[in-house]
């Protein structure tokens, strides 16, 4: 099944998400290799890391209240516009070597910020482009088409394009930020429900709305679950990527210079795993798949943590990724498909937000854990969470219907 049957307004909006993709696997090395060019300070180099990080935090739960009362294909167009115009002057910035710390900070810091407004708006808007039935396989393409034009595309000639002239991956990121918001500007302007501008509304009541979205998301039981479910899996997952690069070096004996082909791995299996995700749940279902993605995970994870070669590790690496690219589909999926629309930015921001919250302690134990013990036992904490989780997602996610 391609993208094509999906229509042509999720024709745009996948162009725009690729096109923007592309462009954030190009500035994120980018702006890490500049950072290590102004200073060698690792305090520093990890401040500009951190000040993109935080805004998802920060920002989420506002950017889902602004999602739901603007019109969302231009709110995206907008933020998109805005981007473009923040690159582009960090790219002139650089090539007249004028970017100074301060400068890293509030550009990484900024266009995290409108990220968490364009998401909101983008996730809310994918249920008026498809057909309900069709969101699976739609949130599947937009991964795919992600990983691909981050992963196999963007990444690799970051480098490149930098050693080349520093400031041309900035550059050519902006030009992407410009290209996806005529993209969006081109999606129809169907009014949809949710997307009511609002002039009167009182001070405080962007404080309500956040409420009412918490609220909605903790009453619907099914969804709730599954995102505590997923904020679960986020603590092992973020512990995972601490400490990969040193269990592969170290355990798995993957060649430095091979590393990337390893990593590699990875991608492969989110686009194949993302592919299928619309199969998956038309097959099973999108809430019993869930419980059979975490059992596939789980197995996956457990083969990972006892591998001491790079091929089977690269192949149990593989379909983790997968699996966890498919739960992700199946996730958003699931939300789109059963919150209201005037609720979808407030309801979606709550759930990114609370999935993300372990992912920092996860970061942060498995660092001191490796430390303290070796990779080894990370990996095989991980493997224990997910099989925890995946008993708890056997036993939570039972048909029920939302309070």
């Amino acid at each position: 099944m391609t993208s094509t049957a999906l229509g042509r307004d999720f024709r745009l909006l996948w162009s725009a998400a690729v096109s923007s993709r592309f462009g954030d696997a190009l500035r994120t090395p980018a702006l890490a290799l500049l950072a290590a060019t102004v200073t060698r300070d690792p305090r520093i180099i990890a401040a500009v890391t951190v000040a993109g990080q935080l805004p998802p935090l920060l920002f989420g739960l506002l950017g889902g209240v602004y999602a739901d009362r603007w019109d969302r294909r231009r709110t995206m167009a907008v933020v998109d516009g805005v981007r473009a115009a923040v690159v582009a002057a960090l790219a002139v910035a650089v090539a007249l070597h004028r970017a100074s710390v301060p400068v890293l900070l509030v550009a990484a810091f900024l266009l995290a910020a409108l990220g968490t407004l364009f998401d909101s708006a983008s996730f809310a808007l994918l249920p008026a482009l498809v057909p309900p039935d069709a969101l699976p396989r739609a949130n599947g393409r937009l991964q795919a088409g992600a990983a691909v034009a981050g992963g196999f595309l963007g990444a690799p000639a970051a480098g490149v394009l930098f050693a080349v002239a520093p400031a041309l991956p900035f550059a050519l990121d902006a030009v992407t930020f410009a290209v996806a918001a005529l993209l969006v500007l081109a999606l129809t302007p169907a009014p949809v429900a949710g997307t009511r501008p609002r002039s009167g509304v009182r001070r405080g009541s962007v404080w309500r709305e956040i409420v009412d979205g918490l609220r909605w998301l903790y009453a619907h039981r099914t969804l709730w679950r599954v995102t505590v479910l997923t904020s679960a899996s986020n603590l092992a997952i973020s512990g995972i990527m601490a400490v990969l690069v040193l269990y592969a070096l170290d355990v798995l004996r993957v060649p430095p210079a091979a590393y990337g082909l390893f990593a590699a791995a990875a991608i492969v299996g989110g686009v194949v795993g993302a592919l299928g995700a619309g199969r998956l749940a038309a097959r099973l279902g999108t809430v019993p798949a869930l419980g059979v993605v975490l059992a596939a995970e789980t197995v996956a994870l457990t083969g990972f943590a006892l591998a001491r070669h790079p091929v089977p590790g690269g192949l149990a690496l593989a379909v983790f990724a997968a699996g966890t690219v498919v739960w992700n589909s199946l996730w958003a999926s699931y939300g789109q498909r059963n919150v209201p629309a005037g609720l979808l930015g407030r309801v979606g921001a709550a759930q990114r937000m609370v999935g993300l919250l372990t992912a920092p302690v996860g970061a942060a134990l498995a660092g001191l854990a490796a430390a303290a013990f070796g990779t080894v036992p990370v990996m095989g904490a991980a493997a224990g969470v997910f099989a925890l989780v995946t008993v708890a997602a056997w036993r939570a996610l039972r048909p029920v219907s939302p309070a």
